[in-house]
């Protein structure tokens, strides 16, 4: 409980914690700095320090996803601010409810006759260009009315689990503030949920095929649990899209698996493209999500919802709350009475799949996927933390394990930050999975992990360049990035390196780094310039196949 005389930046740290904040993620600067005077001496929340205001972001979003609850993210004004603003846009795009906290000039000095450094054009620039990748603003320039504004903002930052942001003008922070009380919020609607159930499982009566497909949402809001048990007990097919892989790793689930249409399993692409009553929960309908489906599943057949829509039967519809829903129908839908007569054979039990052999054979990423997919025990529980490019497509192959990227927004530059905010924020130790372009960018906050008492696992796939982008392009000569011995940099860095040349080296050196405590451990799978792996190959020709196709069609 906080105190009855405290500050603005107490009251703003109790009223952070109350909502399931663990932890605060920043970077100082002279306008911040009174907020974290007092977050260090009033000690509600641990204080990660990171090197770079984009890492700072993708920390606090990880942890936020992660943990099930919000993220927070403190910076100075402009030069700081600004310079996250693309993690931001990461955390608004894939619906993370990140807490930006911006320290600010106080409200005399803007008047005081002189431009202030990190300033823009005027004393809302800042404000007005983070109102485009948060749900809720605040400037608490007013320490009488900083509580219900402190209040409003972080409500709507869970109500809508997407970003909001807080400006912190330097003079207020001691400035005596009441406690926040958290906001009454109306309740949504049983009744009008209650109506869309009875309209689902009208069309759901009739389907002799249907299916589930959950997306990003179901993990955001917390209903893991409530769409296993509803795909249990009607006996309904269950996949994720590839936003929500990593899914019900921690519940008892009949999930089938990861959809990625033609570019994935091919079972379960014909259980969600074979659906003549699809279910999509949550989903952002997005190129990454079904840019590679092999039909067009938002079909009148479809139905579909998430926090800002719903379409049943090709018509749109006030959304409803997505737990009150499931709740409606898991009340309305009769239970499985026999084994629904599925087309397809998804459902079967898979047969054990054997370990492979790894050789001395140069390493090729396909053999980085196989030692991924059948890591040893201690990684059994280990959140993976995956960049952009191929490594998000090689660590899309690991079964069975909470999965972090940045799937739609693909933006690079996320694994490494990730795992730091995910082992801060839970105690998780997280497995990162990245490129040497992604490494390039943020791959240097290892360098915090001592100071933070963190020790993740990094895999490195060194290709010497973009090798996604390769696939794209026919002119590679500006994508390569040049040879650098990641594992070397590993120990100026603070934590211990080894090279993989060999599946077998790679195998050696996973298990070893697995094993070991305290520090930091890199492990650098040396590929050839042009080497990808099979899953991204049949990724992009897929992609681009469909978008020849739409673009022919719309011509």
């Amino acid at each position: 409980m906080a105190k009855k005389n405290i500050n603005t930046g107490e009251t703003l740290l109790h009223a952070l914690k109350d909502a399931g904040a663990t932890a605060l993620f920043g970077l100082p600067g002279d306008y911040i700095l009174p907020f974290f005077d007092v977050a260090a001496a009033c000690d509600v929340l641990p204080i990660y320090m990171l090197s770079h205001e984009p890492s700072v972001g993708y920390a606090a979003d990880a942890a936020a996803r992660y943990g099930g609850s919000i993220g927070v993210a403190v910076v100075t004004y402009g030069a700081g601010a600004l310079n996250m603003m693309n993690a931001v846009a990461c955390a608004w795009a894939e619906k993370s409810p990140l807490v930006v906290i911006s320290g600010a000039p106080g409200k005399r000095e803007f008047e005081g006759g002189l431009l202030l450094h990190h300033q823009l054009l005027h004393s809302k620039s800042q404000l007005n260009m983070f109102k485009e990748v948060t749900c809720a603003q605040a400037v608490l320039d007013n320490p009488k009315t900083a509580a219900q504004e402190i209040a409003r903002v972080l409500a709507e930052c869970k109500r809508c689990s997407r970003p909001v942001y807080i400006e912190l003008p330097r003079d207020v922070v001691t400035l005596p503030c009441k406690p926040a009380k958290p906001l009454k919020v109306k309740p949504p609607s049983v009744r009008a949920a209650r109506s869309i159930a009875r309209l689902i499982a009208r069309k759901l009566k009739h389907a002799r095929h249907p299916a589930i497909l959950a997306g990003v949402e179901v993990r955001r809001f917390g209903l893991e649990e409530k769409v296993s048990a509803l795909a249990a007990k009607t006996g309904i097919p269950l996949a994720t899209t590839l936003m929500g892989k990593g899914m019900f790793t921690h519940v008892d689930s009949p999930s089938l698996g990861t959809y990625m249409g033609a570019a994935g399993d091919d079972d379960i692409r014909k259980v969600v493209e074979g659906a003549d009553a699809l279910v999509i929960l949550g989903a952002i309908l997005s190129d990454t999500n079904f840019g590679t489906a092999g039909k067009t599943i938002t079909t009148p057949d479809a139905i579909y919802i998430n926090e800002d829509a719903l379409v049943v039967g090709g018509r749109k519809r006030t959304p409803v709350d997505l737990g009150l829903l499931l709740d409606a129908l898991m009340e309305i839908l009769p239970p499985q009475t026999e084994k629904r007569p599925l087309l397809f054979s998804c459902m079967r039990t898979a047969a054990p799949v054997t370990p492979p052999v790894f050789s001395d054979a140069p390493l090729t990423a396909d053999h980085v996927m196989d030692a991924l997919r059948f890591l040893p025990k201690q990684a059994a529980d280990m959140p993976v933390t995956a960049d952009m490019g191929d490594c998000l497509f090689i660590s899309a192959g690991i079964p069975d394990v909470p999965f972090l990227a940045s799937v739609y927004y693909a933006t690079m530059g996320f694994g490494v930050p990730a795992a730091l905010g995910v082992q801060a924020a839970t105690h998780a130790r997280a497995l990162v999975v990245t490129g040497d372009g992604g490494f390039q960018m943020t791959g240097w906050e290892l360098l915090n992990c001592k100071l933070n008492g963190l020790d993740p696992v990094v895999l490195v796939l060194n290709n010497s360049g973009w090798g996604m982008l390769k696939r794209f392009s026919g002119n590679t000569d500006y994508i390569s990035r040049g040879v650098f011995s990641y594992a070397a940099l590993a120990e100026t860095l603070g934590g211990t390196g080894y090279v993989a040349t060999t599946g077998k080296e790679l195998k050696l050196a996973l298990e070893t780094a697995l094993q070991r405590r305290g520090k930091f451990q890199l492990v650098e799978a040396v590929l050839s310039q042009n080497e990808v792996s099979a899953a991204l190959k049949k990724y992009v020709a897929v992609f681009r196949k469909n978008k020849l196709a739409a673009a022919k069609k719309r011509a």
